[in-house]
């Protein structure tokens, strides 16, 4: 099979930020895999968790090493192919494109859609939540604003952990609550942003206030006192940076009650399968989330979205020029596309 990378910059319409800092825009990779006359897509992005960093630059040198092995080699070879990504210690994100490709090929060779394909129903994909980021009462009121003028909002995620402080956090989640239409579903995602003191108090808070569950509020460090959290939180807590692959699930059974699965994380379809069926044998929802992907990653995760309990694939939602278009957004639901694979195409196209 044949490979080509290409980089593409994307930018935010507004930018987020989260306890860990500011992001206004993304130069992610695009692939594309061609074997017997079809062409597979791909997707790269760039993310940091903690000291780990996949850089565009990393990722990029790592995709142009693997295109020499990867030509003697066909979609079909899933087992060869990872051999080959295990050799040389794939980042997960290089690990994304190339699955990702290898799927959307697969799609295509088939001539269906790979919810079809996998036999799901598009009729149990939830509402996909819209972020609002860290800042002050007023700017997060905005953000709020502005998103209703886009899209119908049915679900939103609020980025806690403030720099400034559990206060900071209470009073900018005040004002946007008192701005949501009734009825609307509200997550919180404090990136690690909080002590394990500070996370029970915002856990009992935030229960008296009608918020569904709490992602991430200690730091992946911290890890060792989700017990203790658990035991005495009334919301559902559900990890993110914590969870990177299926074999770091079980540990965290009677941890927390949720997984959040990202495809940069993962590595990928293949992976994310695993870990829904991981998650479910160890008695934990799932939800889907996205870093600064593009509409070929969370077109991707749409197509397995109706086994998801809770959806975050709104990245591609706030950028101003994403140059692919994929899933459609129906009545605040992300819905994967008719056409076989991905079902994705250039927007210049």
């Amino acid at each position: 099979m044949d490979i080509r990378i290409q980089p593409f910059t994307v930018h935010k319409r507004v930018p987020l930020t989260i306890s860990r800092g500011t992001t206004a825009g993304s130069t992610n990779l695009w692939l594309r895999l061609s074997a017997d006359g079809i062409e597979g897509w791909g997707e790269a992005s760039p993310f940091s968790v903690g000291p780990d960093s996949q850089t565009t630059e990393l990722i990029s040198a790592q995709l142009q090493q693997l295109e020499q092995p990867l030509r003697s080699l066909h979609p079909l070879q899933a087992q060869a192919i990872d051999n080959l990504l295990d050799q040389v210690q794939a980042f997960s994100a290089v690990r994304a494109a190339i699955d990702l490709a290898c799927h959307d090929w697969l799609g295509k060779r088939v001539g269906l859609p790979l919810w079809q394909l996998w036999g799901l129903e598009r009729q149990r994909i939830g509402p996909t939540a819209v972020t609002v980021g860290i800042g002050s009462a007023a700017a997060a009121c905005d953000r709020l604003q502005k998103w209703q003028q886009q899209v119908p909002v049915r679900s939103v995620k609020i980025k806690l952990g403030s720099p400034a402080g559990i206060a900071a956090d209470q009073t900018m989640f005040s004002a946007l609550l008192s701005q949501l239409p009734e009825g609307v579903k509200v997550s919180i995602d404090a990136n690690g942003g909080w002590s394990l003191a500070d996370a029970i108090t915002m856990a009992e808070w935030l229960a008296d206030r009608g918020v569904t569950y709490l992602e991430q509020p200690l730091a992946a460090a911290d890890d060792g006192l989700l017990p203790q959290l658990y035991a005495r939180s009334p919301l559902p807590l559900f990890v993110d940076e914590s969870c990177f692959t299926s074999a770091d699930i079980p540990p965290l059974a009677g941890c927390v009650h949720g997984i959040n699965i990202k495809l940069m994380k993962s590595g990928g379809l293949s992976e994310a399968r695993r870990m829904i069926h991981t998650a479910r044998a160890c008695g934990l929802q799932v939800m889907f989330g996205c870093y600064s992907d593009s509409a070929i990653a969370n077109t991707a995760l749409a197509h397995l979205s109706p086994l998801a309990d809770h959806l975050d694939l709104d990245s591609h939602l706030n950028l101003s020029d994403d140059p692919f278009i994929g899933a459609e957004l129906r009545d605040g639901r992300l819905i994967p596309p008719d056409a076989p694979g991905l079902g994705c195409h250039h927007a210049d196209a």
